[in-house]
């Protein structure tokens, strides 16, 4: 991704992020998405960031003190939610070294422009033992297809988003100094019919439609 379309795909989250924010509530699939990530059963780690925290939702509800995230309005949202917000990319990230016991990051890895840097920037700011949380929607489960054909379709939301394998996030994964320690599956229901709540799985799975894992920071 180009430095110009990260621009404009936090104009996007800017111009609209009353109605980005609005599809949390009441919402099923957060509801299955937030299981899933409680499966990992995160130690409450603390100090705690979130990169890409928009309206704060996830940052509220998994105790994270900080947030980051390029678009502005949504950072007014989070800190509504008693998150501590700051206007920045995950690329270079505003803080110390070894700075936070946990970093999570969902749903933003497919909108940043250098993934890459993003996780040696997230391993930089991590103490030594300290976990990042990764949830993502896998590019060839049926939501991320579904996904696919919506930025095909230029919907503003997902214009300039890639979307990545598991295979793939695993393989940036470990090349950039993090162990997998814990994962979690779930959302198998297909796309336009998520009627009841799921259980997680305890594996990586391209059939499902959002995946959580716990890494750890690996000693270099």
């Amino acid at each position: 991704m180009n430095r110009n379309n990260w621009r404009k795909s936090a104009a996007v989250f800017h111009d609209r992020a009353a109605e980005y924010d609005s599809w949390f509530e009441d919402s099923l699939l957060f509801d299955i998405e937030v299981a899933a990530i409680q499966a990992l059963e995160i130690p409450e780690l603390r100090p705690a960031l979130e990169i890409g925290v928009g309206p704060g939702r996830f940052a509220s509800t998994f105790s994270s003190d900080f947030g980051i995230d390029p678009a502005n309005a949504p950072l007014h949202l989070a800190a509504a939610r008693n998150i501590k917000v700051c206007q920045a990319v995950g690329e270079a990230l505003p803080f110390a070294t070894e700075s936070f016991q946990r970093i999570s990051i969902f749903f933003t890895l497919c909108f940043v422009q250098d993934p890459s840097m993003v996780l040696q920037e997230c391993y930089r700011v991590l103490k030594t033992g300290g976990n990042l949380i990764l949830g993502f929607v896998p590019a060839n489960s049926p939501w991320g297809k579904a996904l696919l054909k919506k930025k095909e379709a230029g919907h503003p939301f997902y214009e300039h988003a890639r979307f990545f394998s598991t295979e793939a996030c695993e393989t940036l994964i470990l090349n950039n100094g993090f162990t997998i320690i814990n994962t979690s599956s779930s959302l198998y229901q297909k796309p336009g019919n998520v009627y009841s709540m799921e259980t997680p799985r305890a594996k990586r799975d391209n059939n499902a439609g959002f995946t959580a894992l716990t890494l750890q920071k690996e000693t270099r």
